[in-house]
């Protein structure tokens, strides 16, 4: 018999806020993170043109001083790394488990953190010393300081955690598939604990130009920012860059209990499929994400009619938007409309490989406070996008169980569900 997995702790570094509890609390009151970024509008090219999206969702106001020690490991780390070295340091302290677990505890201990570009910043920095330096100048730092191993390597290194570690790669799914992957070791006994997330640090111009050709980012609303992100909004136009961390530390509920831990929630579903389609988009009948939920609510051991929440994928891309509202439909068939549904998207921008664990990490939070972020920039209505997305306002409302979709270019789906923690028996 399968394991059952309970969260002890959470943190986030998010573009509304450097904790769990300062970004939660930008979130229900509707605050956005997404700005204009003056180096980006500043840049001329070859061609003299300029980026064709200036705005994005940056974190403001972190140091990596504050969270790692020892200091001088900042240094040696692209900044992906410094996020989740903040965030896991959040959630770990959260928990109340020791500093640094002895090799017995630690042997049954792991951490599964998602990537998804990796230290993009740091290697177009490492490039330039290398053209203008030469090779002898590139730091011998360089690869560990942006290989996304990296990120669950330093925490194992930190916290002694000995089990698995390994980092998927699954794009915009790479959090939600870190968090499942770690919980099934845990639901199989192969681990007691687990530190798992994502984290993502992709703000630079060579990714805006990439995902711009590819004509997924907004360019509508550079001298708009607050509403350039807009899920589910008639007039949405693409996602919005971000950046962060989002970590948890799962474990078995009897490890949990044996030590009086504060159980916060418990992980009773997760999904993983492939639309195996096309190279980005999803796929138009929605098979994947429809399938995704399909697992999920079956390992939870859930029906449709189980839950209060749906944390949406809700990029604010025409395609994903108007087909994940088509899973929904399919799946919850005339329960649909009645189902509160938000992406904080709209809010943190697209937070990429951390951006599942951020949106599983709110549902938690909204369980607590009974209470569901909002889709803020939600003013025009789309007949193909017809479900209760909570315009612009938190809602009170009575969250026992939550659902979270992530769908990762490439055609990777993930689904997590998580319950009340006095619903533990």
């Amino acid at each position: 018999m399968a394991r059952r997995v309970v969260i002890t702790g959470v943190g986030m570094v998010t573009p509304v806020g450097i904790t769990a509890d300062e970004s939660w609390t930008a979130l229900i009151n509707g605050k956005v993170g997404v700005a204009r970024i003056p180096a980006w509008e500043e840049i001329r090219f070859a061609d003299d043109k300029p980026l064709p999206v200036t705005v994005g969702a940056e974190v403001k106001g972190f140091a990596g001083e504050d969270w790692i020690e020892p200091k001088k490991d900042v240094r040696r780390m692209d900044i992906f790394l410094q996020f989740a070295m903040a965030a896991a340091h959040q959630a770990w302290t959260q928990s109340g488990l020791p500093p640094k677990l002895d090799d017995e505890t630690g042997d049954r201990a792991g951490s599964i953190i998602g990537v998804g570009l990796g230290g993009i910043q740091t290697i177009v920095h490492a490039w330039q010393v290398l053209e203008t330096k030469g090779p002898r100048r590139v730091s011998p730092f360089f690869i560990p300081g942006i290989v996304g191993n990296m990120a669950p390597g330093y925490a194992a290194i930190r916290y002694n955690l000995r089990s698995a570690n390994w980092a998927p790669a699954s794009a915009c799914s790479s959090g939600g598939h870190g968090i499942g992957e770690a919980a099934m070791h845990i639901m199989h006994d192969r681990a007691d604990i687990m530190l798992a997330g994502g984290a993502e640090a992709g703000m630079h111009p060579i990714t805006v130009a990439g995902f711009a050709a590819m004509h997924a980012m907004c360019a509508s609303h550079n001298d708009n920012p607050q509403s350039a992100s807009r899920p589910f909004d008639r007039t949405r136009d693409g996602f919005v860059l971000g950046e962060g961390a989002g970590i948890v530390i799962l474990e078995s509920l009897d490890h949990a209990r044996a030590r009086n831990a504060k159980i916060h929630a418990e992980i009773v579903g997760y999904g993983s499929t492939a639309d195996a389609f096309r190279v980005t988009d999803i796929h138009e009948e929605a098979r994947g994400a429809l399938a995704t939920m399909r697992i999920a609510l079956a390992e939870a051991g859930l029906t449709t009619d189980d839950i209060d929440y749906i944390s949406a994928h809700g990029t604010g891309t025409s395609e994903n938007d108007k087909i994940e509202t088509l899973a929904i439909r399919r799946m919850f068939g005339d329960r649909a409309k009645s189902v509160p549904i938000s992406s904080i998207k709209s809010m943190t921008g697209h937070l990429i490989a951390a951006a599942g664990v951020v949106e599983l990490i709110t549902c938690v939070l909204a369980i607590r406070d009974d209470i569901i972020p909002p889709t803020i920039n939600y003013e025009h209505a789309d007949p193909q996008c017809d479900l209760d997305y909570v315009p612009n306002t938190a809602r009170k409302a009575t969250v026992r169980t939550a659902l979270s979709n992530s769908f990762g270019f490439g055609g990777q789906n993930d689904t997590l569900i998580v319950t009340a923690c006095d619903a533990i028996t």
